[in-house]
C-alpha cells in the first residue's frame, strides 16, 4: 500500500484490529470500531457508511491516543467512559467496575421477585452500588421502588447518582456512603437486599485478565484470601435489614458457590436458598428468603 494512500475509515479499521490483535486484545476489531466512533463524534453503526471517508488530522490524533492506552490494557469501557448494561447506557470510571452481562442475571432475578411477591411500593437496598447500575435498574423497571444505594466509595457514589439522574431516577435512590450496611439505622428495613460484592479470592486475583487486575478497582474486586470473607459479613447485616419473608439476591463467582450455600445453611436467619445460573450454566446468583418471626 502506498504511502499517499489515505487514512480512511476502513484503512483505520483495518489497521488497529491487526494492532490489537497483535497485543492479545480479546476483541480487536469490536475495540477498534468503539473506539473510532468516540473519535469521530459518532455510533458505531455510522462507520459503515463512512468506509472510504478519511477523517482529518484532529481526529486521528484522539483515536492514536485511545488505541495506544487500549494497547497498554486500559478498558475500553475507561477509555469511552460508559458501558450498556440491562439495555441502558451507564457511565463509567476507573473508580467503578465495568458492568459485566452476568450482573443482568440479578438484575432479572430481583425483578422476578417483584413480580413473584406483587410488591407495588418496594423497599429495595444495593449494596456496593458501584457504579448503580443495581439500583437504577432496579428504580426503572419498577415504578414504585424506594432505592437506596450504599457503597464505602465516596468516587463511586459519584458516579452512581450521575447514572441515576441520567436515568431519570435519581429522586427514587437514596446514595448512602458505607462499609456494607454498619451505616444504617437498624430500623430500615428492605423487602430486597442485593448485592454484587467483592467476592475475588488472593489467588483469583492473581490470574484475572490484565485489563481486569491493573486498571479496576481492587477493592470492588478482593475478598480477602477465600473470596468469601465480604458475603460472610453481609449475611448478618442483611439479615438485620431484611423484613421476614424478604430477598436476599447475591451475585457470586462459581468458584465460591459451595461454601455461600454452606454459609446460608449455617444460618437459621435465612430460608428457601436457591441458586441461578448463568448461560454457561454456571452459578451466578444465590437467593435466599429472611426466615418469617
Amino acid at each position: 500500500m502506498s504511502e499517499n494512500t489515505p487514512w480512511t475509515v476502513g484503512r483505520l479499521l483495518q489497521w488497529t484490529t491487526d494492532y490489537l490483535k497483535g497485543r492479545g486484545a480479546d476483541s480487536p476489531r469490536l475495540d477498534a470500531e468503539v473506539l473510532l466512533a468516540q473519535s469521530l463524534g459518532c455510533e458505531r453503526i455510522g462507520l459503515y457508511t463512512a468506509f472510504e471517508e478519511s477523517p482529518d488530522e484532529e481526529t486521528r490524533a484522539k483515536f492514536r491516543e485511545l488505541v495506544r492506552r487500549r494497547a497498554e490494557g486500559v478498558p475500553v469501557a475507561y477509555l469511552v467512559g460508559r458501558r450498556e448494561f440491562y439495555s441502558l447506557s451507564f457511565r463509567v470510571t476507573p473508580d467503578v467496575l465495568i458492568p459485566r452481562p452476568e450482573t443482568e442475571h440479578l438484575v432479572v432475578a430481583l425483578l422476578d421477585a417483584a413480580k413473584q411477591c406483587a410488591w407495588s411500593e418496594p423497599a429495595i437496598c444495593d449494596v456496593g452500588t458501584g457504579s448503580g447500575i443495581i439500583a437504577v435498574s432496579a428504580a426503572k423497571h419498577l415504578s414504585g421502588a424506594r432505592v437506596t444505594a450504599v457503597d464505602r466509595s465516596a468516587a463511586a457514589l459519584a458516579v452512581a447518582r450521575q447514572n441515576a439522574e441520567a436515568h431519570g431516577v435519581a429522586d427514587r435512590i437514596e446514595f448512602v456512603q458505607s462499609d456494607l450496611l454498619s451505616e444504617l439505622p437498624r430500623s430500615r428495613q428492605f423487602d430486597c437486599v442485593a448485592s454484587n460484592p467483592p467476592y475475588v479470592s488472593a489467588a483469583e486475583m492473581e490470574q484475572l485478565p490484565r485489563e481486569v487486575r491493573d486498571h479496576e478497582p481492587r477493592e470492588a474486586l478482593l475478598a480477602g484470601p477465600r473470596g468469601t470473607e465480604v458475603i460472610q459479613r453481609l449475611l448478618g447485616q442483611a439479615a438485620a435489614h431484611l423484613k421476614p419473608g424478604g430477598h436476599l439476591l447475591i451475585e457470586i463467582s462459581p468458584m465460591i458457590h459451595e461454601a455461600v450455600l454452606e454459609m446460608l445453611a449455617a444460618s437459621a436467619e435465612f430460608t428457601d436458598v436457591a441458586t441461578i445460573k448463568d448461560l454457561a450454566r454456571l452459578a451466578r446468583v444465590v437467593r435466599a428468603r429472611r426466615a418469617e418471626a
